[in-house]
């Protein structure tokens, strides 16, 4: 009879352990989306910086002021071979540096 107990118990502890592991793969799921949304949502926030904020080189940064382009977002959509001033090795530059600022949010 008590073989019989103790497979009741098993079975009972193997259905809570099965709704605990829902539970929590229910909540890593939840959390992982959250931090993807806190993730891009910093992103939009920094990228309202100042383009200074890059630390771009003077000639780099005047450039991108003289073009209208005042904020790091304003880049986003940029086609930076239309920006006076700028060539093949200054937008290498520029995207040097908007590669290590992204890197580091």
């Amino acid at each position: 009879m008590s073989d019989v107990n103790k497979l009741i118990e098993n079975q009972e502890r193997v259905k809570e352990n099965f709704e605990y592991e829902e539970r929590m793969r229910k909540v890593r799921e939840e959390v992982a989306k959250k931090f993807n949304d806190y993730r891009k949502t910093l992103a939009y926030m920094a990228a309202d910086a100042p383009i200074g904020t890059l630390c771009l080189p003077t000639v780099i940064e005047n450039a991108l002021l003289a073009h209208g382009l005042m904020r790091i977002y304003d880049l986003f959509d940029c086609d930076f071979t239309e920006v006076k001033g700028l060539g093949v090795r200054r937008i290498g530059e520029l995207t040097s540096c908007l590669d290590k600022f992204f890197s580091m949010l």
